[in-house]
């Protein structure tokens, strides 16, 4: 018998650990999308290549987070529906955009 149910192939591994996406109703999140779109990003690098072509004008000590990573995910939450930006702390803690942007759940 196949499995009606088989997971989402080509997910990038996150600190080393597989990623499985699976449709078969548990642990579900309405966010799954944001895996696909990650691995999009990944493969053409749109964040780098915008980050390339900007000038960061932070004091390079005082920097947590990259250009680029302030632009991916930036583009993640306005793919994910976010576009105003209001939700910008809490999807941190939010565990597929963690994934999506290379982190643990549990990060």
């Amino acid at each position: 018998m196949t499995d009606p149910m088989l997971p989402l192939p080509g997910l990038s591994a996150v600190s080393g650990k597989t990623v499985v996406a699976k449709f078969d109703g548990g642990l579900l999140s309405s966010e799954g999308g944001i895996l696909v779109l990650r691995e999009v990003e990944q493969r053409i690098c749109v964040a780098d290549r915008l980050a390339g072509c900007m000038v960061d004008p932070r004091a390079a000590d005082q920097i947590t987070h990259s250009l680029a990573e302030i632009i991916r995910f930036r583009m993640l939450m306005i793919a994910g529906g976010y576009e105003d930006g209001n939700n910008a702390d809490a999807l941190p803690r939010d565990p597929m955009f963690n994934l999506a942007l290379d982190r643990l759940p549990s990060d």
